[in-house]
């Protein structure tokens, strides 16, 4: 296989953001079209804050829909939001002509979960890239004291439609 170059034109889901995120309650709209486009992921009503070319800034408000026995954010709810946060990274960094798929999570939890949760993550793509490579994209989740609750890590397969 051949590396291919890669653009740094913004892509579709970019676009979109750019779009919606003009107008009023725009960004409530863009998260509404996320959990509708991928509905298990939006079954924690996560909330977008900001989009860039490989970044994202996800937020996640604590009440009794993600909340364990323990009157705490549930351990699942904030893998999903990890997985939402890196995700994003990733699919804002990559052009229109490909793809990307998780192919494992692993999380680090490391205390419990209150109040609102913020995941930020951030993706690089190299300048050339073979087809198929898998990348490890990190994202801390912080609570509004700015401590780190959860570690997710995501492997995403990356490549070119066919």
């Amino acid at each position: 296989m051949t590396a291919m170059p890669i653009s740094k034109n913004r892509n579709k889901l970019l676009k979109l953001w750019d779009k919606l995120n003009g107008l009023p309650f725009g960004a409530r709209l863009f998260s509404l079209f996320l959990g509708w486009y991928a509905p298990y992921s939006g079954s924690i009503g996560a909330h977008v804050e900001s989009l860039g070319i490989g970044e994202a800034k996800v937020t996640l408000r604590d009440r009794r829909k993600v909340r364990n026995h323990l009157k705490s954010v549930h351990a699942i709810a904030s893998i999903n939001l990890g997985e939402i946060v890196t995700g994003l990274a990733v699919l804002t960094a990559i052009t229109d002509d490909m793809r990307g798929i998780v192919l494992g999570l692993r999380s680090e939890y490391k205390k419990k979960a209150r109040g609102k949760l913020t995941g930020y993550a951030v993706f690089e793509l190299p300048e050339n890239m073979e087809d198929n490579t898998s990348f490890e994209v990190s994202c801390d989740i912080k609570d509004e004291a700015g401590d780190v609750v959860t570690t997710v890590t995501a492997n995403w397969l990356l490549g070119y439609k066919k």
